[in-house]
């Protein structure tokens, strides 16, 4: 469903936009995502909204087909990218799986703001995005993706998590028009 509306108690996710992601999407595609969730994250402030940035530091155990691509990162690879703006007000959830729910306690600090949905961005979309939007709209947040301030290495898998997944969890819209929208209603 195209962007209809922002709650009035909408947070920002930013999901693995740091430094150790940077070295795994060269290119332009990751800056554009970088800049784009680096413009929510200042409009999200401006109006007094919840930023909250989620790094990752390993991934759920289990056994995969597809071998990892880390295991962990080194404390410098956990930094923000510097297109966020990483400010002292906004929240740092460091999760150790897709989904930013399950290891940590992001669901309990929205609640705690009175938040009732999230805009997210981020990379991967096919594992932090879609892992994180699924787990907010089963908790009942409304979800919001950026679709320009997300990104996937693989661009069939990002396509279809777009066409076919995001649409049943809750609105897309591009970081402008969600800047827009938060623009014209606070």
């Amino acid at each position: 469903m195209p962007l209809t509306a922002l709650d009035p108690k909408t947070a920002f996710i930013s999901l693995d936009l740091m430094e150790g992601i940077r070295a795994f999407a060269p290119g332009d595609a990751p800056k554009a995502v970088f800049t784009a969730a680096g413009q929510l994250a200042a409009a999200f402030r401006r109006h007094g909204l919840p930023v909250i940035l989620v790094n990752v530091d390993a991934v759920a155990p289990g056994r995969t087909e597809t071998p990892r691509r880390v295991a962990g990162f080194p404390p410098e690879a956990l930094k923000f990218v510097a297109e966020l703006d990483q400010q002292p007000t906004d929240l740092v959830v460091t999760k150790k799986s897709w989904g930013a729910f399950p290891t940590t306690d992001i669901e309990k600090k929205l609640r705690d703001l009175g938040v009732t949905q999230v805009v997210l961005a981020g990379i991967s979309t096919t594992s932090a995005v879609e892992s994180t939007a699924r787990q907010a709209f089963e908790a009942g947040f409304n979800v919001t993706i950026a679709l320009d301030a997300i990104l996937d290495m693989n661009p069939e898998a990002h396509a279809a998590a777009v066409k076919f997944t995001f649409p049943r969890l809750g609105e897309t819209g591009a970081a402008a028009d969600i800047v827009a929208l938060l623009d014209s209603t606070r």
